[in-house]
């Protein structure tokens, strides 16, 4: 039988360069993945034109980019929607880490950075 619990803590991982996205499974039509984005750090503007990306933060708190130049706080407990084509990234100005669980389906996803 497959897998299909997972812990968060054995997929989190982190780097002070940069944000860090690691993928928790993969299958036919979604992708699941952790982020940690440390302090200072961020996950630019961007969209996918043809998948919906869910995430829900798991720990602190951060500046969530739902349009390029317009930011709104969030925080752990929240589940934010990017529906096709929306435009999604996040800034952690705190003095704490900010980690979310994100599910993007359908895949293949697309990528196109903003700004």
């Amino acid at each position: 039988m497959e897998n299909r619990i997972f812990k968060v803590a054995d997929f989190a991982k982190e780097s002070n360069e940069a944000a860090v996205k690691t993928v928790i499974k993969d299958t036919e039509k979604s992708c699941t993945v952790v982020w940690v984005v440390k302090p200072g750090q961020s996950v630019k503007c961007h969209r996918h034109p043809n998948a919906d990306d869910v995430w829900y933060v798991l720990e602190g708190e951060g500046m969530f980019h739902c349009e390029v130049g317009k930011d709104t706080l969030v925080k752990a407990g929240d589940v934010i929607i990017n529906k096709v084509g929306d435009c999604h990234g996040v800034t952690n100005h705190s003095d704490k880490d900010f980690k979310f669980l994100g599910v993007l389906t359908p895949i293949p996803a697309q990528y196109e950075p903003l700004e």
